[in-house]
């Protein structure tokens, strides 16, 4: 099972490089990949919104120090994906 390729480079950079995986919140496990829906179309904001929640960060508590993570998260996305929009499969493994 492998991740699509601009997923798979996307996460090595923000989750492997940057340390945006996710983390224990409220007592429980919580990973960028429990957000992501079924399916439907997934913007930049949306994703980075969920790095942020999957962390336990709530990014308006201090925009002065969680805006620059905030843009370079979005542009490691549009850089990975190619666009501020995608389709949720595009975030989600490659089975078979």
């Amino acid at each position: 099972m492998s991740r699509q390729p601009g997923y798979n480079s996307l996460m090595h950079e923000v989750c492997v490089e940057g340390g945006w995986c996710g983390a224990i919140v409220q007592g429980e496990p919580s990973h960028v990949d429990d957000f992501i829906p079924a399916a439907g179309p997934v913007t930049a904001e949306q994703f980075v919104e969920w790095l942020f929640r999957a962390e336990g960060v709530d990014p308006s508590s201090d925009p002065a120090k969680w805006g620059e993570h905030w843009e370079g998260l979005r542009g490691a996305f549009v850089r990975h994906l190619g666009a501020d929009l995608v389709e949720a499969s595009a975030l989600k493994c490659n089975v078979g």
